[in-house]
């Protein structure tokens, strides 16, 4: 039996893939280990596969996860897995490498991920050859779920937003200015917090000043990412995560405007991950 998992920021979907090929999925909450303790990552690990009847069947993991960038991180990911799974060979990767295998396969391409976060990379159809930093939420992030939320609540504060959506808005959080302020700077993850308020984009997405709010943040991240590789303009260029895949109308519009190669755009990366290993 083989383990291939995804981990974000918020969760981590899961395949197990028995000798004949049948796949069991379940999901559990992110594993990022910038975020949580080895304990931490042994006791949610130990919560995930209670259920597994044997850990031996287990012969080969491969893990794609978000702060898996380097030998450190990814070795507290290897230890957790291997303090269950004692007879595996466990690889751990970057979240950036799931996202670039499962969407080039073994083709040339820049990959990016938009989800609760952001990233991006140039990929030569077997290893990443360039990564524009990703500075996370606090800097950087753009074009993300986070970002998204940052720009509505400063228009929503700042008395930004037309009559129309600040009233849509008051009766979808009804709680109010004090109380989001406060469960921003109290939330133990407020990254995903702010990106909670992408619900509020896609269902006023028709709306022209959401869209063009979207459409801004998407080329900010544009600008700051994509247009920095080499060969931009002649590769196709991929998307993966929520964001991407809920907003997709205004990925298409951007492209289009700045006359670029628009590849796939895929909300989970797990099922194209799962071929890549059986293939």
């Amino acid at each position: 039996m083989i383990i291939i998992a995804d981990s974000g920021s918020t969760k981590t979907d899961w395949r197990l893939v028995d000798p004949s090929g049948q796949q069991t999925y379940f999901e559990s909450k992110g594993l990022n280990p910038y975020h949580l303790s080895t304990y931490e990552l042994n006791q949610e690990l130990s919560l995930c596969f209670e259920n597994l009847a044997s850990s031996e069947n287990v012969k080969q993991i491969y893990f794609y996860g978000a702060g898996c960038a380097d030998a450190f991180h990814c070795g507290k990911i290897e230890q957790a897995l291997h303090n269950r799974f004692t007879e595996a060979i466990i690889e751990v990767y970057s979240d950036m490498l799931g996202a670039a295998r499962a969407c080039c396969g073994h083709q040339a391409g820049i990959t990016c991920i938009l989800g609760t976060g952001s990233n991006s990379c140039l990929y030569d159809g077997h290893q990443i050859t360039d990564n524009v930093p990703a500075l996370g939420y606090l800097v950087g992030d753009e074009g993300s779920g986070t970002h998204l939320g940052k720009k509505l609540l400063r228009a929503y504060f700042y008395r930004a937003l037309p009559p129309d959506l600040e009233k849509a808005f008051d009766l979808k959080y009804p709680e109010g200015k004090q109380a989001i302020k406060t469960a921003i700077y109290s939330q133990e993850k407020p990254n995903v917090y702010l990106a909670s308020f992408t619900t509020f984009l896609s269902e006023q997405i028709e709306n022209p000043f959401i869209e063009q709010l979207v459409y801004e943040s998407f080329y900010e991240f544009l600008v700051c990412h994509v247009k920095k590789y080499e060969g931009y303009t002649n590769l196709p260029i991929h998307f993966i995560g929520s964001i991407a895949y809920h907003f997709e109308a205004q990925l298409k519009k951007l492209f289009k405007h700045n006359n670029l190669q628009l590849g796939k755009i895929i909300q989970k990366p797990i099922v194209e991950l799962v071929a890549y290993h059986k293939n």
